[in-house]
């Protein structure tokens, strides 16, 4: 009797196997551990995310990671060191170069002249635009020449100093062109819309040259009917037909 209790009490002291809690907890860690991961991911990039997953496997694995950068620990670069390079921005490879000095004076010119049109109220007579030729002054022949006449009006004189005193701000050559409708010359003095034309050009270069407009600069174009900037079909295009342009002439 007393032999089965002592055998009893020997298993009932036997302590019970817990050796399967140790695997368990390691579960339990890389559960963790992946939730941990998965959350993390959550808010990082796709380059970020893949670095992380290296360095999970990794640390699964054993296995090395070629990049040492990579993994959980991104560091940023600190903005706030003082003694960090400030690198200037490198200009555009194949910028459109600015404006030459040309281009500025020209523009410059033609600023001044618009003011002076503007200012002179002389908008109906005068225009001006930039060409490809150059900046382009066109005078209707009303303020600058009587009917069939070359012989500049007393009444330009002041219009045309004003603009030689802007255009002497600029080295540019100038062309001065005259033009006619289609109607043809009445009088003894001209053959044709050609003569007309450029006795009227011929008159405006001459009073230039009186001005010192240097002779090199000058030089002048008759193009009688053949360049209308409308058709000459009623008394008002007729008019605009009939003109004299100055062109400061672009260089290039």
């Amino acid at each position: 009797m007393r032999k089965q209790r002592r055998n009893f009490d020997d298993e009932h002291e036997e302590h019970i196997d817990e050796s399967w809690l140790i695997p368990y907890a390691d579960i339990l860690t890389l559960l963790l551990a992946l939730f941990i991961v998965l959350f993390a991911s959550s808010a990082v990039d796709k380059q970020k995310f893949m670095s992380i997953m290296q360095s999970f496997k990794s640390e699964l694995t054993g296995t090395k990671i070629d990049n040492h950068k990579a993994g959980l620990s991104v560091q940023p670069p600190n903005k706030d060191l003082p003694d960090q390079e400030v690198k200037e921005p490198k200009p555009a490879q194949g910028a459109a170069p600015g404006p030459s000095k040309e281009e500025t004076e020209l523009l410059e010119l033609k600023g001044k002249i618009e003011k002076f049109i503007a200012d002179s109220h002389l908008q109906a007579d005068v225009t001006l635009q930039d060409t490809k030729r150059g900046v382009e002054i066109t005078f209707k022949e009303v303020i600058l020449f009587d009917p069939g006449k070359a012989s500049l009006k007393d009444s330009s004189n002041q219009t045309l100093d004003a603009i030689i005193v802007l255009i002497k701000t600029v080295p540019n050559p100038i062309s001065i062109e005259g033009h006619t409708d289609n109607v043809p010359i009445n009088n003894s003095n001209y053959a044709s819309n050609w003569e007309l034309s450029s006795a009227r050009a011929v008159s405006v270069l001459h009073y230039f040259e009186t001005k010192n407009i240097a002779k090199e600069r000058l030089q002048f174009a008759g193009y009688g009917e053949f360049k209308p900037l409308v058709p000459n079909d009623t008394e008002e295009h007729k008019q605009v037909n009939r003109r004299v342009n100055i062109v400061i002439l672009r260089n290039s």
